[in-house]
Order: C-alpha cells, then sequence, then structure tokens
C-alpha cells in the first residue's frame, strides 16, 4: 500500500460549476502509477465546492448555478455575515451544502468514474481567485 499526497492549485474560475477532471488529471499524473486505489480531494476554501455530476450536457451547471442562486438568494437583509460582499456568506453557505471533498475509486492507473460523470469545481464568488485541493492517493501501485 502506497500514500502519495501533493497541493494543486487550479486556475481562477468564473462563478458557476465548472468540469475539471481533465484539468486535474493533468495536475496528478502520478495517478498512472496507481493500480488500485482511492483518490481524496480537499478544497482548501469555504466559498467553493467540490461534487460530482453529469459531463457532458453544459445546461446541468448552468441549471445549478441557477437552482444555487434561488436557493441562496444574494439578500443584504438575509445575513449578518457580508464583510467582504453580499456573496460572502452565501458562498459559505453553498460550500457547505455542496461539500469540500470527494473521494474517487481508481483502477487501472485512472478515475474510476461512470460514463456521464466528472469533478465539479463550485465556485460561489463572485470575484474568485485561485482554489488549492489537497490530492490524497491511497493505493496499491504497479510493480516496479
Amino acid at each position: 500500500m502506497e500514500i502519495f499526497q501533493k497541493t494543486i492549485v487550479l486556475n481562477r474560475k468564473t462563478r458557476g460549476f465548472h468540469l475539471i477532471t481533465n484539468e486535474i488529471l493533468q495536475l496528478i499524473p502520478e495517478i498512472n502509477k496507481f493500480k488500485t486505489g482511492l483518490a481524496h480531494f480537499l478544497i482548501q476554501h469555504t466559498s467553493a465546492g467540490l461534487t460530482i455530476n453529469e459531463n457532458a450536457d453544459p445546461t446541468v451547471r448552468q441549471d445549478f448555478e441557477s437552482f444555487f442562486n434561488r436557493l441562496v438568494p444574494e439578500n443584504p437583509n438575509l445575513y449578518q455575515h457580508t464583510a467582504e460582499g453580499l456573496d460572502d456568506m452565501t458562498s459559505h453557505i453553498k460550500s457547505t451544502i455542496v461539500g469540500s471533498t470527494i473521494t474517487i475509486p481508481i483502477a487501472n492507473g485512472e478515475f474510476n468514474l461512470g460514463t456521464w460523470q466528472g469533478i465539479y469545481l463550485c465556485e460561489f464568488r463572485n470575484r474568485s481567485r485561485s482554489r488549492n485541493i489537497v490530492v490524497t492517493i491511497i493505493g496499491e501501485k504497479y510493480e516496479k
């Protein structure tokens, strides 16, 4: 059993739901060394989240954005924590709903996702920044 850990940095994204599976794979080529295992991801921010969902139709991501904006509206009368703008507390609420971690099985050096699944960065800030993700892979490597 081997353990690998690395912090990757995703470039700044606009507000919304972004499919980042390929970007992550480019940043962790080490996954190819694992025959089987688990890849765990933790986003080190409280105003963005990670999830797994539909990777084919971009309207899914648009619908997520619309839904979350209706669910958690940017209304100054609803929140006390608005030091960084109207999207401050709403971003924290949305990231709590979505979550900050995901775990994906690895098989034959690749993510073992379903046919229509991909990894999303859920960016909830109007003015975002780069995002740090800690990647931990635990598994069996190919024999040398």
